[in-house]
């Protein structure tokens, strides 16, 4: 089942990394990281919410909220502890902020594995986990990231 899940974020990681070379090269791009927990079902609609904290290479810092809407072949129940998310492209912490399109592979009985690769214009989004569950499915969705308040 993982061998699945990491050659399906190898292509992902392809089309993602072909949308960011695209990008315009000529202005510094700061390196953010988002450290998170997430928890959901899916049948063949999927739903998750979590909390995470993003913190890039120039200093900027946010707590954020997240939430995964989509559908596809997908069946089971995730929680994922201790996740982390690469953004790629950032500019500035507020670029991370909306709604990205996201591809998905996730598999797993007990302990499950996930990886994801998400995409907002020039920005993108890896995220890789592991936690407790069982799930197994390919969906196509949304994921939204917004400030967290207290």
């Amino acid at each position: 089942m993982k061998n699945i899940v990491i050659t399906g974020v190898i292509i992902l990681q392809l089309f993602v990394s072909a949308t960011v070379f695209a990008a315009d090269k000529t202005k510094t791009t700061a390196k953010c990281r988002m450290d998170f927990n997430l928890k959901g079902w899916s049948v063949f609609y999927k739903t998750a919410e979590g909390n995470g904290r993003v913190t890039c290479s120039n200093g900027q810092h946010a707590n954020v909220k997240i939430n995964v809407t989509g559908g596809g072949l997908s069946f089971g129940k995730i929680e994922i502890l201790d996740g982390k998310g690469t953004f790629s492209g950032v500019l500035n912490i507020d670029e991370i902020f909306g709604a990205y399109l996201a591809a998905e592979a996730h598999a797993g009985a007990v302990k499950s594995v996930q990886a994801s690769v998400y995409t907002k214009g020039e920005i993108s989004l890896a995220m890789t986990g592991s936690g407790r569950g069982i799930n197994i499915g390919i969906d196509l969705g949304k994921l939204e990231i917004s400030k967290r308040t207290k």
